[in-house]
């Protein structure tokens, strides 16, 4: 086991006291359908269920779809660590849940470097657009947050969720 898997399990077991003790749903306007666990478990989307994290065997595409959960519960230390648990660590949507993570934890710099990394290995991944986008409008970048926009209509249009996100963001509508 490495330091990094070490370190994470240390923080979520040691956040379980602040956890819910039933799987509940991610809020945010980018609701995930996979529920969130108490800290120290995973939810384990083949049998349904919270498992215990260390005994847990889920895919990473599970582990990563979890920690996007936690994210949008704005757990987001321990979405964190669970991405720290995943093998391909330069996968885009690890990078661009990372991203989101430190973001919403008032590192916006920091997400933004992950964002870029996964736009590189993605660039027609929408949503690490949009949070990328966002992370502009928060460093007052509107520029930057309008290219972001004219390459996400080029992905999927005006009529997508990840364009009208930022369009809001962009105009002041949304809670960034």
């Amino acid at each position: 086991m490495n330091m990094k898997t070490v370190l994470a399990a240390t923080v979520v077991l040691g956040l379980s006291s602040l956890a819910p003790s039933a799987p509940a749903l991610a809020a945010g306007d980018d609701s995930s359908s996979t529920p969130t666990c108490k800290a120290g478990e995973v939810y384990d989307e083949a049998s349904g269920k919270c498992v215990k994290q260390s005994g847990a065997n889920v895919t990473d595409e599970n582990r990563t779809d979890y920690a996007y959960s936690l994210a949008k519960a704005g757990r987001y230390e321990e979405a964190l660590a669970m991405l720290d648990t995943v093998a391909d660590q330069n996968d885009p949507k690890v990078l661009n849940y990372r991203g989101y993570a430190t973001r919403k934890l008032g590192r916006t710099d920091e997400g933004i470097s992950y964002y870029l990394r996964s736009v590189a290995a993605d660039p027609q991944y929408a949503k690490v657009r949009e949070y990328l986008g966002e992370a502009y409008v928060i460093k007052g970048r509107l520029d930057l947050a309008q290219e972001q926009l004219a390459t996400i209509r080029t992905i999927c249009g005006e009529g997508c969720e990840e364009y009208r996100d930022l369009d809001e963001a962009i105009h002041g509508a949304s809670d960034i």
